[in-house]
C-alpha cells in the first residue's frame, strides 16, 4: 500500500491541476467531441455520424459512396444526401475509451473534464516506470531527480497545455502518451512482450506515426537476450563485443523470436480489427478516412500525400526554429499557430542531444525516437492550431527515459532554472491557448510561420 502512495499523490496532483486548469471548459461538452461521437454510432450499431450530419465543420470526413470518392464541397451546407456518409476519420481508440460515458451520460457530458483526468495517469505511469528503472539500477537518478523529470513532462512541455483542451486533436496525445509509457515499462528489459504488444497497438489504433516504435522493441528483445547469454555463459567464443558483427552472433535469435512472437500477436489483432474497421466504411482495409476529411488543403493532400519529405523544410522550422513574436505594441507578444520551437517549450530536453553516456538501451530508443519524429516531420501540417509543437508528444516519454538515462545533472541551478522557465511558459499556454485569442497570429493559411517583416 505505501508503494502506491507515490504515484497515486503524482496522479491526483497532475489531475486536479489540469482540471483547474481547464476551468469552464469541464462544464460541457468539447465543440470537437468526434470521439464521443463515433463512440455514440458504435453503440448504436452504426460506423458513420448518426443522423447523416455531422454536428460541426471542423475535421469530419465525408465518403460519397456512389462514386466511391470524397464528397463535393457541397455536401458541407447542402441537405443530407442518402450517398454521403460522415465519418470521424482519426485513429478510433480514444472512442473505445469515450464509449463507457457515452453509453452512461449520452452525448451531453463534458468530455474535457474525462480527458483532463484522464491525463494524469501519464504522469503517474511515468513515475512507476522511473522508479522500475532506478530499483533494477538501470538508472541512477534519485527519487527527487525522478520527481523533476515528472515535472519536466507534465507541465514543463506541450503536454500541459494538450491536457487541457478537451477536443479530438489533443485528447488523442493524452491516451497516448499514457500508451506509450506503458509500452516503454513492458518493453524494458522484457518485462512483458505481450503487454508492450498490446501497449503499441492501441497506441497505433490513437497515433499511428508511433508505429517505429517496434524497431525498439526489437533492439530491446536483442539486447536482453545477449546479456541472458553473457550471464548464461553461452556466448560464442572468441566474439569480440567492438563490432556490429560481433554483437549480432551474441544474439539469441531463438528467443528474440520469440519474444517478438508475443509482441506481434496482439499488434496483428488489433491491426486485424481495424482493418477490417476501415474495410467496412471505406472499402480499404488501409484507408483511416483522412483521404476524405473535408478540409480547404485537399489539393496539397492530394498532390503531395499526407507523409511526404515536401512537407520537411517547414515543419522542421516550426520544430527547431518557431520563436514568439516581440513588439512595442499591445499584447507585445503573439505566437504563430504552428506553434513554438520544442527547444523553446521544454528546454531541459536539451540535454538529450549529448549524454554523458551512451547503452545499448539508449541506443535503441534514440534510433526509433529519431524515425518516429522524422515521420512526424513529413506530416501534411505542423500541427495545426497548437502553443507547441504537440506531436512531440509521440516520443515525449522516450526523451524523458534519454534524460533520465543520460547522465547530464537534473538539479543544478541551471537546470532548475530552465525548469521553471518551461514552466511558466507551459502554463501561459496552458492558460490562453484557444482562451486568449489576442496572443496568437490569426492567419489561417498556414502559410505564415515566423513574423511577417
Amino acid at each position: 500500500m505505501k508503494r502506491l502512495l507515490a504515484p497515486a499523490l503524482v496522479f491526483g496532483v497532475c489531475a486536479l491541476v489540469y482540471v483547474v486548469t481547464a476551468g469552464p471548459r469541464v462544464l460541457a461538452p468539447s465543440p470537437n467531441n468526434h470521439y464521443a461521437h463515433l463512440a455514440q454510432s458504435w453503440l448504436n450499431g452504426e460506423l458513420g455520424v448518426l443522423g447523416g450530419r455531422p454536428p460541426g465543420f471542423n475535421d469530419w470526413a465525408c465518403f460519397d459512396s456512389a462514386h466511391a470518392a470524397v464528397c463535393p464541397p457541397s455536401a458541407l451546407y447542402g441537405a443530407a444526401n442518402p450517398d454521403q456518409h460522415w465519418y470521424v476519420s482519426f485513429p478510433p481508440f480514444p472512442a473505445v475509451v469515450m464509449a463507457p460515458f457515452v453509453a452512461v451520460f449520452g452525448l451531453d457530458f463534458p468530455d474535457p473534464l474525462v480527458w483532463a483526468l484522464l491525463a494524469g495517469l501519464a504522469p503517474c505511469l511515468l513515475f512507476l516506470l522511473l522508479r522500475r528503472l532506478r530499483e533494477e539500477e538501470i538508472s541512477e537518478r534519485t527519487v527527487k531527480e525522478d520527481l523533476v523529470l515528472v515535472a519536466i513532462f507534465a507541465f514543463g512541455s506541450v503536454y500541459y497545455f494538450t491536457a487541457v483542451q478537451g477536443s479530438v486533436w489533443f485528447s488523442a496525445h493524452v491516451v497516448a502518451s499514457a500508451l506509450l509509457v506503458g509500452f516503454l515499462y513492458f518493453t524494458i528489459g522484457m518485462k512483458s512482450p505481450v503487454g508492450a504488444g498490446v501497449m503499441l497497438g492501441l497506441c497505433f489504433l490513437t497515433r499511428p506515426s508511433t508505429a517505429p516504435f517496434a524497431l525498439f522493441f526489437l533492439l530491446e528483445a536483442m539486447r536482453v537476450s545477449r546479456a541472458e547469454g553473457a550471464e548464461g555463459g553461452t556466448r560464442p567464443e572468441g566474439a569480440e563485443g567492438g563490432s556490429l558483427g560481433a554483437y549480432l552472433r551474441e544474439v539469441d535469435w531463438r528467443s528474440t523470436i520469440r519474444r517478438s512472437a508475443f509482441f506481434a500477436a496482439p499488434i496483428l489483432a488489433v491491426g486485424a480489427l481495424a482493418m477490417w474497421h476501415n474495410h467496412a466504411r471505406f472499402g480499404d482495409p488501409f484507408e483511416f478516412g483522412h483521404s476524405f476529411l473535408m478540409i480547404r488543403w485537399r489539393p496539397r493532400i492530394e498532390k503531395w500525400g499526407l507523409f511526404n519529405l515536401h512537407y520537411l523544410s517547414k515543419n522542421l522550422a516550426v520544430f527547431a526554429a518557431s520563436l514568439p513574436w516581440l513588439s512595442a505594441t499591445s499584447p507585445y507578444l503573439t505566437i504563430s499557430r504552428h506553434g513554438l520551437a520544442l527547444w523553446f517549450t521544454s528546454p531541459n530536453l536539451v540535454p538529450v542531444l549529448w549524454p554523458r553516456r551512451v547503452t545499448p538501451l539508449m541506443t535503441g530508443l534514440f534510433l526509433s525516437t529519431g524515425l518516429v519524429a522524422l515521420w512526424d516531420l513529413c506530416y501534411q501540417n505542423s500541427g495545426w492550431v497548437q502553443f507547441g509543437y504537440r506531436f512531440s508528444l509521440d516520443y515525449m516519454p522516450m526523451l524523458i527515459v534519454l534524460l533520465a538515462l543520460g547522465g547530464r545533472r537534473l538539479t543544478s541551478k541551471l537546470s532548475l532554472g530552465l525548469l521553471v522557465f518551461a514552466i511558466v511558459v507551459n502554463t501561459f499556454g496552458a492558460i490562453t491557448f484557444d482562451r486568449v485569442g489576442m496572443f496568437y497570429d490569426d492567419d489561417g493559411s498556414q502559410e505564415r510561420v515566423f513574423q511577417p517583416d
